[in-house]
């Protein structure tokens, strides 16, 4: 889980952007930034009885809790170790965003199995995990790092975004306060990708292998099953089929002004979304779980 500490020469910092989100209308369930929706407060609604999802919704949200737990473990690993005390902050801040992501899918989904967030955290096992194999992958050097949350946050956006519209009122609340923060996520490694494609040979080129490496782990994001047609067909989810044309159109345009390509690589297995995962993500957990199975219901 070691990553290569590497700074890019003649980086300056990105500027975060402001106003409204291109393209995205009013929530369904008016969740604005003054009041969205706190994990707490969907572990208090189901506690209480409020809300309690179907099967096949949990199923959906510990995905989507498990993708965004893992990536922000993985982005945790950069905390002083960032090429720049700015991409400290940042990465930390989007580590932060993906964990309450996290915190509030898995609080959600554990109400159909009388379990808590920190239950489907620290003491599920490898196989139960939910993850695409791209949240799992190595952090590499920072040009990885960066490939790798650009493919993230280009997905993530575009999923959220349409989820803000579930007929899961739950699901759409956690999709509308996601969605403004994962916007932030894309410019960010977006003015990365420029950055490093158009900097000296060496970033050039990290970038371009960034790419090559973390490309194969694409297609899995996209692959509908039964569970996602089922609930697509309720309108509570969305089929990830249909998010790979915008994605693809959008994320071509920003290598398009890099003058990067998209790479030509074999697709990865996947499997992930079936407990079938990489030998990565062992080693996250281990990390990850080992202080909570050491002392089982601890707090502080």
């Amino acid at each position: 889980m070691n990553a290569t500490p590497w700074i890019p020469t003649g980086s300056h910092s990105s500027q975060a952007r402001s106003g409204a989100l291109a393209g995205v209308g009013p929530s369904a369930t008016r969740i604005t930034p003054g009041n969205a929706l706190r994990p707490e407060d969907i572990a208090l609604e189901v506690r209480t009885g409020l809300v309690k999802p179907s099967e096949d919704v949990a199923e959906y949200a510990l995905r989507l809790g498990d993708d965004a737990l893992i990536l922000a473990q993985r982005l945790g690993h950069w905390i002083s170790r960032a090429p720049e005390l700015e991409e400290d902050v940042a990465l930390g801040n989007i580590a932060l965003d993906q964990l309450g992501h996290a915190r509030s899918f898995l609080s959600y989904a554990g109400g159909a199995w009388d379990k808590s967030e920190d239950d489907l955290a620290y003491f599920r096992r490898e196989h139960e995990f939910r993850s695409a194999h791209l949240f799992e992958q190595p952090n590499g050097d920072f040009a990885v790092t960066i490939a790798r949350q650009f493919v993230v946050s280009y997905y993530q956006f575009e999923l959220y975004r349409r989820l803000t519209q579930s007929s899961d009122a739950t699901l759409a609340a956690i999709a509308a306060k996601a969605v403004k923060e994962v916007d932030y996520h894309r410019d960010h490694s977006a003015q990365w990708i420029l950055r490093l494609a158009g900097g000296t040979e060496e970033s050039r080129e990290r970038i371009t292998h960034g790419l090559k490496l973390i490309w194969p782990y694409v297609g899995e994001l996209f692959e509908d099953d039964e569970l996602t047609t089922r609930l697509t067909e309720t309108g509570a989810a969305v089929e990830p089929s249909s998010l790979k044309a915008d994605f693809d159109r959008l994320t071509g345009q920003v290598l398009t002004e890099a003058e990067l390509e998209v790479p030509e690589v074999p697709a990865a297995p996947g499997g992930g979304r079936r407990g079938q995962h990489s030998e990565h993500l062992g080693y996250i957990l281990a990390e990850m779980q080992v202080l909570a199975r050491q002392y089982p219901g601890a707090s502080w």
